[in-house]
């Protein structure tokens, strides 16, 4: 065993070992989809009397963390996003209409004197006196009030209390602090100074522009001398819930700025839970399927292959655990489809060792791996950093549970490469240095040629003779897809347009077209109803009030029997339209960014196909979608973005060829060498494609309502992806290059090759 190899036998067994650690000792943190929550992204509003900016939100975030702490909310999260952002998830939280309400109000606390009432006269208005306010109290009567004496700020705690002894009910005492005292001594004092009855004598506390206590000053209270022991209390027709909610808004402090919620997701715990049971069958029957493929299609190898499989996961596992990622649904989906893409490594290096070992360029099976890794670690390099750009930009330009999607990604890609060329080649080298497979290297799986190799090397199609015969198809098939743009339009999912998603869990089936009629009925004739699963509906609307809310459930509960809401969204117009924008911008960043890519590891012109090849995947994608009637939403994005790194794979894996053999025949026509090369890789792009389909298919099937469209989208760029790449991105490079190439020289004559298909005679070995 050489230097090199047991240096990466080390690396391999330490990586092992140090994930097995952190798997059983560090657990992996859920998202809110999955452990169930409510999410809430509030939006700071700087006033003409606040400094704006991040100074303003870093203020208000630790307002509100005081504030979720008094609700007494197991491993709250509160973290601010860009300057004027403030994402807070509180896990276990199924009713967010409280949460809400306690973290989006101001809690602007006054302490006013009363100037006397107001007569309502609807012929003329209210004369006003700066620095005069008019509002009405607990019974409507309109107060004129002074300007502020006190503020929040001068209130030390205040807490909620019931008088057992006088039997007056809930309220709230106030204590203050500094200044504050004095200044309520102050305040009380004054009013002492009217008499018994009289409006002045009272005092308005005000909270958010409204009165919600207007107390008396007690008569035993001396005039000029006021209340001196710093304290008072908020009486009220307060229940339990509304004084502690007062109290806790008090002793929060008052938000710097006003906030707006901007979007608000709930998950129940049963749909996270079910989401886990899914997606955790579908890796499990998805990779037994996988693995037993490439294990009939390569056998000993593929066996082996099988076994960095599950250190794959296991790694990739450990990394999420060790970084602190969050997992959610949309990262848990990425999770299990990347152990399909994992599988493209060890294919791309065992069909390379087959060419080897079948052109007698390697004289044994551990010879023909090394040349396999050696020559694959290129292909494997570009196609890993196309995804991994793909990963990049659903991190920066998405948020929330997309965002997750591409952290998880990106580990699973980094995670494949280790696994593929460190731990398998490990495995993969060590069983081929056996004397025993040494004797029988047919049992290796890379002594073979393979049968679709063999038969493409027996039949030799010449699939680049008429390239333009591959465009018009590509062409047709992109109109009838795109057309359902323009027939059907697109459907945006709320998370584009503002609006409101709920999910209901029903005791029976409901029609979707009885829904939608009933709630057409109800007042709400835009509603987008759909089936999702055995027995849920969800209804997609403009933002609704409570009411409309409680009555949109009760339609539902009238047809269904019951209606438990399993998930909840609420995004805001603004944020809808920001989002809309940032999916745009993301789709162009990804395409510009995989243009760049290419154009610099190969030629303009190869980049130029490349992406045009893309963006036909990405308009006959949104085009299927279109046509089901299906929404377009963030979730379809990370898969359309997956799609890209993906088809952008076959394509570098086959431009990699190219160039290989390019370089290997300078003078031959581009047309043969791009044949040739198709042929070579169209094995390894095949068994890719089969062992992301099993994965696929297992998560589309088993995956749950949540991930179907998903998958969905993902096997739908899969299959056009694999087409596209050989029979779309090869033709237009050869259209681009024809313009431009020299008169290409006669072709000379060939001969067959077992590994290269069709060879120039006379090409050194």
């Amino acid at each position: 065993m050489t230097r090199s190899h047991r240096l990466r036998a080390v690396l391999a067994l330490a990586a092992i070992a140090v994930s097995l650690f952190i798997a059983f000792t560090v657990p992996v943190r859920l998202g809110l989809d999955l452990r169930g929550g409510t999410q809430i992204v509030l939006q700071t509003r700087p006033t003409a009397t606040t400094d704006s900016g991040r100074e303003a939100t870093d203020r208000a975030l630790e307002v509100l963390r005081g504030r979720i702490d008094a609700l007494g909310v197991a491993e709250p999260t509160l973290v601010r996003s860009g300057d004027h952002r403030i994402i807070v998830e509180l896990p276990g939280v199924q009713d967010p209409k409280q949460a809400a309400d306690v973290l989006g109000r101001t809690a602007q606390l006054s302490f006013h004197a009363v100037l006397g009432t107001a007569v309502d006269d609807t012929t003329r208005p209210l004369p006003k006196r700066p620095p005069e306010t008019v509002l009405p109290d607990e019974s409507g009567t309109r107060l004129r009030l002074g300007a502020a004496a006190l503020t929040g700020e001068h209130v030390e705690k205040a807490a909620a209390r019931f008088d057992q002894q006088t039997g007056a009910g809930w309220h709230v005492t106030v204590d203050f602090k500094g200044v504050g005292g004095d200044g309520w001594a102050r305040l009380t004092g004054e009013a002492a100074c009217n008499p018994p009855g009289d409006p002045t004598r009272r005092v308005a506390i005000v909270l958010d522009g409204k009165v919600i206590s207007s107390p008396q000053v007690d008569p035993a209270v001396a005039c000029d001398t006021g209340i001196r022991d710093g304290a008072t209390q908020i009486t009220g027709s307060f229940d339990s819930d509304e004084a502690r909610e007062l109290a806790l808004l008090i002793n929060g402090g008052a938000l710097p700025v006003p906030v707006e919620t901007v979007e608000q997701r709930t998950v129940g715990p049963t749909l996270g839970a079910q989401a886990i049971s899914a997606s955790a069958w579908a890796a499990a029957i998805g990779t037994a399927v996988t693995a037993l493929f490439i294990i009939v299609v390569y056998r000993l190898m593929g066996f082996l292959a099988a076994i960095a499989l599950v250190c794959y996961g296991l790694v990739s596992y450990a990394a999420l655990a060790a970084l602190g990622a969050t997992l959610s649904l949309p990262g848990l989906a990425g999770f299990v489809l990347a152990i399909g893409m994992a599988v493209d490594a060890n294919v791309l290096v065992f069909e390379r060792a087959r060419e080897e070992y079948a052109a007698r360029r390697a004289p044994s099976t551990r010879s023909a791996l090394a040349a396999g890794f050696r020559n694959a670690l290129s292909a494997i390099a570009d196609s890993n950093i196309t995804t991994l750009i793909a990963a990049a930009l659903l991190f920066f330009l998405a948020s929330g549970p997309v965002r997750g999607f591409g952290v998880t990604l990106g580990i699973g890609v980094l995670a494949s490469m280790f696994s593929a060329l460190v731990i398998s080649r490990v495995l993969a080298e060590y069983a081929a240095s056996r004397p025993g497979l040494r004797r029988r290297p047919g049992l290796t799986g890379i002594a073979t040629a393979g049968a679709l190799r063999e038969r493409l090397t027996r039949r030799d199609p010449q699939l680049m003779r008429h390239p333009r015969r591959w465009l018009a198809t590509a062409a047709v098939v992109l109109v009838l897809a795109g057309s359902g743009v323009a027939v059907r339009g697109i459907e945006l999912g709320v998370e584009f347009t503002g609006g409101r998603l709920i999910e209901y869990a029903t005791a029976t089936p409901v029609d979707p077209d009885r829904a939608r009629d009933a709630l057409a009925e109800a007042g709400h004739p835009r509603a987008v109803v759909q089936s999702s699963g055995d027995t849920g509906l969800t209804v997609r609307t403009e933002s609704l009030t409570r009411a409309e809310e409680a009555e949109v459930t009760d339609v539902v509960r009238g047809l269904g029997g019951r209606a438990d809401k399993v998930r909840d969204e609420l995004i805001g117009p603004s944020l809808g339209a920001e989002l809309r924008r940032g999916a745009l911008i993301a789709l162009a960043t990804a395409l510009g960014a995989q243009l760049v890519y290419l154009a610099a590891r190969f030629r303009w012109v190869f980049g130029t196909a490349a992406v045009a090849a893309l963006a036909h995947d990405v308009v006959i994608l949104v085009g299927v979608f279109a046509w089901l009637g299906k929404p377009v939403d963030g979730v379809f994005l990370a898969a359309l973005l997956t799609v890209i790194g993906y088809s952008v794979n076959d394509s570098v894996v086959l431009f990699d060829r190219v160039r290989e053999l390019a370089r290997r025949s300078p003078r031959a026509p581009l047309p043969g060498v791009a044949n040739q090369a198709i042929l070579q890789t169209l094995p390894r792009t095949v068994n890719t494609g089969m062992g992301a389909v099993f994965i696929l298919t297992a998560l589309a099937v088993l995956g749950g309502s949540s991930l179907t469209d998903f998958a969905l989208a993902l096997l739908i760029g899969v299959v056009v992806g694999t087409y596209s790449s050989v029979l779309t991105a090869t033709p237009v490079a050869l259209e681009l290059h024809r313009p431009t190439s020299a008169p290409v020289p006669a072709p000379r004559p060939r001969t067959r090759d077992a590994t290269d298909g069709v060879r120039p005679t006379g090409e050194a070995r």
